[in-house]
């Protein structure tokens, strides 16, 4: 019984503190961007412990109110001068022939160059680990493999890591056959077989607005032309847009993230999934469904795949677990529903067969359940990531600057200005040891030139923060010759 006491009083001290700091914030006792009182004093004037005033503020970093720095204590999160989502883009009612990778060389340069900071890279597992995990079951599986350990492993994918993804898919109500999954060297592997298995040279594909550049250079690679469909930065593509674009050119598929975006963050409602899906049924269009960030939402759920509310020959689902659990594992797949014999014959050709061992330790991470406990801390400190850098971006960077707000993932979107330079910021920042990638290669065609992405999904430091507060100063360099 006292046990029970004990619990609920310690319950009713921490919300106590939550609630003083909600009342002083409400009353202007506490101003945006005021520090907090320190865990000594605030746990000696409420006769509370150190441990529970801590607990309390670390509930409020995760509902983004407050926010800690490194060796200076918590803040009150100052209110966004702005906090205005970046602008709708023009949807450009022509097909483009794509040229970029002059540029992205460059980017990929700059990430791994030694002692960078590297804002460059969406790299989010690097916030929580997962090295010593798979270090330990990559021992057990070498010594159960033995011999096998060094041979090819199936063309198609190891059947136990496709069963533990089946099942994943099942826990989401959409039910996937196995035989339908190819299992791939990373998500972009998936998306090149999926884009042959319903694409030719010369054909029209309808892309993001802004898109991951990766897929830009993979339009660009395949000889594809690029339609680009404007983003809503809360709720994905514009689907009056793409009707349009649908009417008037013979698009022959759609790539699309419908959860979490690519440079955005936005994540598509599920009544508007429906609707794309029904949209683009209507034109006998199909979709290839980028669902490589789907784990890493800061929502309550997780967004449902497209291929719920879709026929099989309308949707291809590709993933990876690159940006949940091991990059250099590179591991991915694809669900090819009636295109799957097609598609395992373009994987024959591209790669023979993936990793069998990386395929054989990520099926054993899966069965143990360490994998959901995993993406539950990375979600977190992600979340606890943003809000830092978002606070930094505001109090730093020049008042009308546009900032995105991420439903999940790991990157900012920020819309300079039209007399800002994105790519001359980049450059700004590579002579002063910081990475980050222009917006100019988030379009197949001119677009984004004043904007560019910036990565959250490192670990936290004060080195990190500062380097944010120089990019707010070396921005004001960035101005462009002649405003347009």
């Amino acid at each position: 019984m006292s046990l029970a006491i004990g619990r609920e009083e310690k319950g009713y001290l921490y919300q106590q503190v939550i609630n003083l700091i909600q009342t002083m914030s409400e009353q202007g006792t506490l101003q945006p961007g005021d520090k907090l009182p320190s865990l000594r004093i605030l746990a000696n004037n409420l006769s509370v412990s150190i441990p529970t005033v801590k607990q309390a503020y670390q509930a409020l970093e995760s509902q983004g109110k407050i926010v800690a720095r490194e060796k200076s204590g918590y803040f009150l999160v100052a209110k966004s001068r702005n906090a205005v989502q970046p602008k709708k883009a023009k949807l450009v009612n022509k097909p483009l022939q794509v040229n970029k990778q002059g540029l992205i060389e460059q980017v990929y340069q700059a990430i791994h160059a030694p002692d960078m900071i590297p804002f460059g890279i969406a790299n989010p597992v690097a916030v929580a680990s997962t090295d010593k995990m798979l270090a330990k079951l990559m021992r057990k599986a070498m010594q159960q493999a033995g011999q096998r350990a060094i041979n090819y492993g199936a063309m198609d994918g190891l059947a136990a890591l496709k069963k533990q993804i089946v099942h994943r898919y099942l826990d989401m109500g959409v039910l996937v056959e196995q035989n339908e999954m190819v299992i791939t060297n990373g998500a972009q592997e998936a998306l090149a077989i999926a884009l042959q298995c319903v694409t030719n040279p010369g054909d029209v594909v309808a892309i993001e607005s802004p898109c991951y550049f990766g897929i830009v250079e993979l339009v660009e690679n395949l000889g594809l032309k690029a339609i680009e469909i404007p983003l809503c930065p809360e709720e994905g593509v514009w689907l009056s847009d793409l009707e349009q674009a649908l009417e008037k050119h013979p698009i022959k598929a759609c790539l699309f993230s419908t959860s979490i975006n690519n440079p955005l963050g936005s994540c598509m409602p599920e009544h508007k999934r429906e609707q794309l899906v029904h949209l683009l049924d209507r034109f006998q269009v199909t979709l290839i469904e980028d669902d490589v960030y789907g784990e890493l939402h800061f929502g309550s759920e997780r967004g449902l795949p497209a291929m719920k509310y879709a026929k099989p020959e309308r949707v291809l689902t590709c993933a990876s677990f690159s940006k949940t659990a091991a990059p250099s594992y590179r591991i991915g797949w694809l669900i090819a529903g009636p295109y799957a014999e097609k598609a395992r014959r373009i994987k024959r050709a591209l790669s023979c067969s993936s990793s069998l061992m990386n395929q054989w330790v990520l099926a054993d991470y899966l069965a143990s359940g360490e994998f959901d406990r995993h993406l539950k801390l990375l979600r977190q400190r992600l979340l606890t990531n943003k809000n830092k850098m978002r606070q930094v971006l505001i109090e730093t960077f020049p008042a009308d600057v546009l900032i995105s707000d991420p439903q999940g993932g790991c990157v900012f979107w920020l819309d300079l200005g039209k007399h800002y330079d994105g790519t001359r910021l980049f450059h700004l920042a590579l002579e002063n040891g910081i990475s980050l990638t222009p917006g100019s290669l988030f379009s197949a065609g001119q677009k984004y030139q004043n904007c560019v992405r910036l990565s959250f999904g490192i670990p936290w430091t004060a080195e990190v923060e500062n380097a944010v507060r120089t990019l707010g100063t070396l921005v004001r360099l960035a101005r462009k010759e002649k405003a347009v």
